[in-house]
């Protein structure tokens, strides 16, 4: 589904080059649940925005179910982004003047579907997360958890073939994030493929592989419940754990 071929992405700073991507290759299978997960200036960011078709490698391929999006421009990723691709977002992005069917039907309408089509789609969505009956409500009259799950049917409305998922548990509570993160696991049971952006421990073993970046480079790629997929080489050469994230459940 996913396909990185030492994909780099190089920025000038001043007389100097960052390799914000540094040689990254890796595969995502249709049907996985993936955590891509670093701390800041790791890359995560700069891997999240090249798989959601908002930019390009500087060099090598970027290929999304088979077809090379990497020198595509603004318009053809455009295309590509609205229905291939579902985005969830820490702060939700949904918009206060409309109302929560309104907010899910959105992506459809730019996708060029009628009307009762979106309608059916977006109701549709809207009873998977569980908010059917919330579909005339704001935004601001839901808590942080319904709105989250309204950004959820979102993403899922189009019938994506990703699902990109950037830090959706940052906004919410404890509780509140254990329950996204539990509905983004069924949905993953149910045949949707999920990429996951964290910089948190605990939330990235939620998936079921990790890639753990760090300064541009994959440092672990493997199963998300392997010790190895915590830990991080220090400056010495040894290995130390990965910091956990606020809650700090294994």
């Amino acid at each position: 589904m996913i396909k990185f071929t030492d994909v780099y992405k190089i920025y000038p700073m001043g007389d100097t080059a960052v390799h914000a991507l540094d040689g990254v290759s890796f595969e995502i299978d249709e049907g996985e649940f993936v955590a891509i997960v670093g701390q800041s200036g790791s890359g995560k960011s700069t891997a999240m925005n090249i798989i959601g078709c908002l930019d390009v490698p500087t060099s090598g391929t970027y290929e999304l179910a088979g077809v090379d999006v990497s020198t595509m421009d603004d318009d053809q990723q455009a295309v590509i982004r609205n229905k291939m691709l579902g985005f969830i977002f820490q702060q939700y992005n949904l918009i206060p003047t409309l109302d929560v069917l309104e907010n899910v039907e959105l992506p459809l309408l730019y996708g060029g579907m009628s009307s009762s089509e979106r309608r059916a789609a977006a109701m549709k969505a809207l009873d998977a997360v569980g908010l059917s009956s919330k579909y005339k409500n704001r935004p601001n009259q839901l808590s942080g958890g319904q709105q989250q799950r309204v950004s959820i049917a979102r993403a899922l409305a189009g019938n994506p073939g990703v699902i990109l998922a950037d830090e959706p548990t940052g906004a919410l509570d404890s509780r509140t994030g254990r329950e996204v993160l539990s509905f983004l696991q069924q949905l993953n049971a149910a045949g949707h493929t999920i990429v996951l952006i964290t910089h948190d421990n605990s939330i990235a073993i939620r998936a079921q592989r990790i890639i753990r970046l760090q300064d541009g480079r994959i440092i672990y790629d493997g199963d998300a419940h392997d010790p190895r997929a915590v830990v991080q080489p220090t400056e010495s050469g040894g290995e130390e754990p990965a910091g956990f994230g606020e809650e700090g459940e294994a």
